[in-house]
């Protein structure tokens, strides 16, 4: 029986920074980057009269439309595909109306995975799965298998077990 290597999509597969960070920009003329967002979230360095907007770009369909996978995300996962069972475990729950556009982005990028391999969860503890591959340390409390913490802006300044930096490393962790 083949492992099984859970994967988060968010800030994990695909660049959702970059695009919380051109429709921030874009809509009140700023020029924030990744490198102002090091150890934190953009919730946390936006003016408090803009948060509220900026949780709400995901409720936004367009949101996840032709979002930018990561680096050589795609290829990993293909070539994990064939040694490991692969699953996507996105956390939808909190915010709903991102259910169909993300599962039409993951058919559109992943469409050597089935689409059974999809799941959209706001407890990620609960998938059972032998790895979980996050940019959020929080969904690794309760798994019960390794959590391998994906490098993000927001985490950079947490410690990781396990951490890996982009998709190469990736390749190189479960590909040796």
């Amino acid at each position: 029986m083949r492992k099984r290597i859970a994967i988060d999509m968010d800030e994990t597969i695909c660049d959702t920074m970059a695009r919380h960070l051109d429709w921030y920009n874009t809509e009140f003329q700023q020029s924030l980057t990744k490198a102002d967002l090091y150890g934190t979230k953009i919730y946390h360095k936006v003016p408090e009269a803009h948060v509220a907007r900026v949780r709400a770009y995901p409720d936004i369909r367009a949101f996840f439309t032709d979002i930018r996978p990561y680096d050589d995300a795609i290829e990993v996962i293909r070539e994990l595909h064939e040694s490991y069972e692969i699953v996507i475990a996105t956390a939808a729950m909190e915010h709903p109306t991102s259910f169909a556009p993300k599962y039409e982005w993951l058919v559109k990028y992943l469409p050597f995975l089935s689409p059974m391999n999809f799941i959209f969860c706001g407890k990620k503890n609960l998938v059972q799965a032998d790895y979980l591959i996050d940019d959020n340390s929080r969904h690794f409390d309760g798994f019960v298998g390794q959590g391998i913490l994906f490098s993000a802006p927001h985490n950079m300044e947490e410690a990781a077990e396990v951490r890996l930096n982009n998709w190469q490393e990736v390749r190189a962790y479960f590909l040796r």
